[in-house]
């Protein structure tokens, strides 16, 4: 057998890569931290070769790992780079080694575009930007407007012991009950359970789910706006719009409430995340102009952005209540929460259409490898018999936080879109 097939990856390996550097060029990606490109380059075996399949994950763990081999894929493109820093040794008693190893004994590729991909046109910054500015089906919510008998608690406290569970008409029949009873009271305080209710469990962890994140059936923006680049990356031809960010000004101001739900609709429905706002003001009441846009982990992007909403994967602490402090609001949604759809919505389809021409020219490219070395012909034949390109979402690939919800915890307040 020819020393060809240990020192090179499979044709279809060089096709998918060269299909991702053609969309997402390395040279985008932020080389101050980043590690981005062909991370892991498998050999090519004849004897056992993969699909010609592409397995497209955020993260590679080691279900992602176990789900690529058993579908014996070509090729895994990991947004996040499994590997960051330098390795000394390669063991199995490291769990990404051992994900790594693994996979280049099946021959399975890895290649992380990450940043690249966040800088890139049309991106994951434009995609997310797109959701922000996109339009709901059916009409958009109502501005929801506070009414008197809508607030739970005001500045002195008033009504803050209703329970919304009890209909009015009943509590002038509990209220000499209620009174001497502090346990039935507090029972009846949300927020405030009674031993009793403390036997109530939480619901499991819930994820925004692979099929829900298949497309999203926001429709194009019919709301006025600009859109530019945060931090711009100059000096890569054919990309002149690229950079780090997004920043989306509006030409009417938004509600707040109206972003939430548009945000929510476009990653796929969570159960429910982080909001801050300000502590002298109210979700409802609040318009928003601007909004400044970066996936994943956003401060280094965002800190010094002049927006009224910060909408990102997360922000420590210290970092969202200092925006809060100065009248901004804040959206996140856990880190890969604000790029994972984006796998499904924008690059699955890019990149089949890319890699079906890609896969074309490589398969010219090796032929003409094989004409001056006619010991290759055997072990390419099958490959480059091969026409098919598949690329799919990994079904295992979540974030590593899920939300637990209250279960028996009756509902505060009305739903956003609720106009009434």
């Amino acid at each position: 057998m020819s020393t060809y097939t240990t020192d090179k990856a499979s044709p279809f390996t060089r096709a998918v890569i060269s299909s991702m550097r053609k969309l997402y060029p390395e040279a985008l990606a932020d080389q101050s931290f980043d590690n981005t490109g062909l991370l892991l380059e498998a050999p090519f075996d004849p004897i056992r070769r993969q699909m010609n399949s592409v397995l497209l994950t955020i993260d590679l763990t080691k279900a992602v790992a176990d789900e690529a081999i058993e579908r014996k894929d070509c090729i895994v493109v990991s947004y996040h780079p499994i590997i960051f820093k330098g390795f000394k040794a390669l063991t199995l008693a490291d769990t990404q080694q051992q994900s790594l190893l693994r996979l280049a004994l099946e021959g399975i590729s890895v290649y992380s575009p990450h940043t690249a991909v966040d800088a890139a046109p049309g991106g994951l910054g434009d995609w997310l930007a797109d959701i922000v500015t996109g339009t709901l089906p059916g009409p958009e919510p109502e501005t929801h407007t506070a009414r008197p008998e809508d607030d739970v608690t005001d500045a002195e406290g008033k009504d803050a012991d209703r329970n919304p569970a009890i209909p009015e008409e009943q509590e002038g029949e509990q209220s000499a009950e209620t009174e001497e009873s502090p346990e039935l009271k507090a029972k009846q305080r949300p927020g405030r359970p009674s031993m009793g209710q403390r036997q109530s469990t939480y619901s499991k962890p819930t994820y925004p789910k692979p099929s829900e994140l298949e497309k999203t059936d926001l429709s194009p923006s019919t709301t006025g706006h600009s859109r530019s680049v945060i931090h711009a990356i100059k000096g890569v031809e054919g990309f002149g719009e690229a950079g780090m960010g997004r920043l989306v000004k509006f030409k009417e101001p938004q509600p707040l409430t109206h972003l939430i739900e548009r945000i929510a609709h476009g990653v796929g429905s969570p159960k429910g995340f982080p909001v801050a706002i300000p502590q002298t003001q109210q979700v409802e009441d609040i318009q928003i102009r601007s909004v400044g846009i970066c996936a994943g982990s956003g401060h280094s992007v965002l800190k010094d952005v002049d927006a009224d909403l910060l909408f990102t994967g997360e922000l420590s602490h210290h970092d969202a209540l200092a925006a809060t402090e100065k009248g901004k609001c804040v959206v996140t949604l856990f880190h890969s929460n604000t790029e994972r759809g984006f796998l499904s919505s924008v690059l699955k389809d890019k990149l089949t259409a890319v890699l079906k021409d890609e896969w074309k020219r490589v398969k010219e490219e090796v032929r003409g490898e094989i004409d001056s070395n006619w010991d290759l012909a055997n072990e390419w034949e099958d490959a480059l018999k091969d026409g098919d390109v598949l690329v799919e979402c990994s079904e295992r690939d979540r974030d590593p936080f899920g939300i637990v919800i209250l279960q028996s915890s009756p509902q505060v307040g009305k739903p956003l879109s609720d106009g009434s």
